[in-house]
């Protein structure tokens, strides 16, 4: 799967043009790749397109232009982009009030490590949280986290056969459960590798 390099990143000077334009792409190519698994958790399914919409607003906003500086937040956001056979997804936990989020979050510690997903025909598993560093500490949990849902080839050959996905969150503060909408399906499933041509 393709990974994001200096060559395929506009300069300060070009994305200053480019902005409002990608801007507006990213935002309907993001609204195809949210899944809402309850009121106040969200996945936002991560590609190619949104982490390089991250990389250019950071370096937009750091004013980043040394070669160096711009590989270090390359090195950072390409182990976001789904490499072939996974999805990488951005937990979130929203609620508007601080009061609120502040004591939902400290009942939800270990919450990263319970949100699974259930490929029709196969056993459910759980995501992969925080490969990076760990969100949680004694207290709280953090109101962002970084998921990796990993597939077998019959998974990923299940899905392309249109059998159904259900994605949820098994944890005593929070249970619930989705099921993936089809359009949400299509732009996930473009994810994954190319199969290999038959001999």
């Amino acid at each position: 799967m393709e990974k994001l390099s200096r060559k395929l990143l506009w300069s300060l000077e070009e994305y200053a043009v480019e902005r409002e334009s990608f801007r507006r792409r990213v935002i309907i190519h993001k609204q195809a790749r949210r899944v809402a698994l309850s009121t106040h958790a969200t996945l936002l399914f991560e590609d190619f397109l949104t982490m390089k919409y991250q990389v250019q607003e950071m370096l937009r906003v750091e004013r980043i232009f040394e070669p160096s500086a711009i590989e270090e937040e390359i090195a950072a956001y390409n182990p976001l982009i789904p490499d072939g056979s996974n999805w990488k997804a951005t937990l979130l936990f929203e609620y508007p009030d601080p009061e609120l989020r502040a004591k939902s979050l400290s009942r939800l510690q270990g919450i990263e490590h319970r949100v699974w997903v259930d490929v029709q025909g196969f056993p459910p598993h759980f995501a992969i949280a925080n490969e990076d560093l760990d969100r949680t500490n004694a207290s709280k949990t953090a109101a962002v986290h970084f998921l990796r849902f990993e597939f077998t080839p019959e998974e990923i050959d299940a899905m392309r056969s249109q059998q159904s996905v259900r994605l949820g969150i098994d944890h005593d503060a929070m249970l619930c459960e989705t099921s993936l909408d089809e359009s949400v399906g299509q732009s996930l499933f473009e994810d994954f590798a190319e199969p290999e041509p038959q001999r």
